[in-house]
């Protein structure tokens, strides 16, 4: 997955990965990650997801990053936020109350650019990255939100049928990209309402992940 094959999608609103509403398991979910009110969420590779207007709404900050200029430009629009843009190193920030969303290289992005962060929810992230990707995305949202506990939402289908991305995750996959760093555990899971882009049966699951230095103590 280069970065041209994101940016030919977007180009071309080819965007079937796009949920257009609210994910079940973030709404459900949610209350499980160890956070205060207001606390300030990170979401990589956020597109334009829905998922963020319903963070705001219910009192959190959202920061995230997204490849994309194109999803984060429609993002803001769909909110009907008109933000105020800056550069950020190699990034672009577009910033508004509540709410900073990075464009660009999510790898380009640091812990200093980014600001503290107390919670990551992945929804579009790890699943969109081939296995190769893997190792250094997890390696660097560690990195860059201080490991963080995370809500991690993941598919697991019969790749063999249709190929990602979204791609497959078994707990063996999750494992080898956060287990050193966490303790991962099932909130629930559910099949796919009618398959995964209609093409093959799937089931979707919400992990919780807390870090292992915060379950030790």
């Amino acid at each position: 997955m280069e970065a041209d094959f994101w940016h030919r999608r977007w180009e071309k609103a080819q965007i079937g990965f796009h949920e257009g509403r609210v994910n079940r398991m973030l709404a459900t979910h949610v209350g499980a990650l160890p956070i205060p009110p207001g606390a300030r969420i990170f979401l990589p590779l956020c597109g334009k997801t829905r998922d963020i207007a319903w963070l705001l709404s219910q009192g959190y900050r959202v920061a995230g990053a997204e490849l994309s200029e194109i999803a984060v430009q429609q993002l803001f629009d769909e909110m009907d936020i008109v933000p105020e843009v800056t550069e950020a190193g190699l990034l672009r920030h577009y910033a508004a109350t509540g709410v900073d969303i990075f464009a660009g290289d999510m790898f380009a992005l640091s812990a200093q650019t980014l600001g503290p962060v107390d919670a990551v929810y992945d929804r579009a992230a790890l699943v969109a990255l081939p296995q190769k990707m893997r190792g250094r995305y997890a390696d660097h949202l560690a990195a860059i939100t201080g490991l963080a506990p995370q809500l991690l939402v993941t598919f697991e289908y019969d790749q063999s049928v249709m190929d990602g991305p979204p791609f497959s995750l078994s707990d063996e996959d999750v494992a080898a990209c956060h287990s050193a760093r966490y303790d991962i555990g099932l909130l629930a899971e559910a099949d796919v309402p009618g398959g995964l882009k209609g093409i093959c049966p799937a089931r979707e699951k919400a992990l919780l992940l807390l870090p292992r230095q915060a379950v030790s103590r």
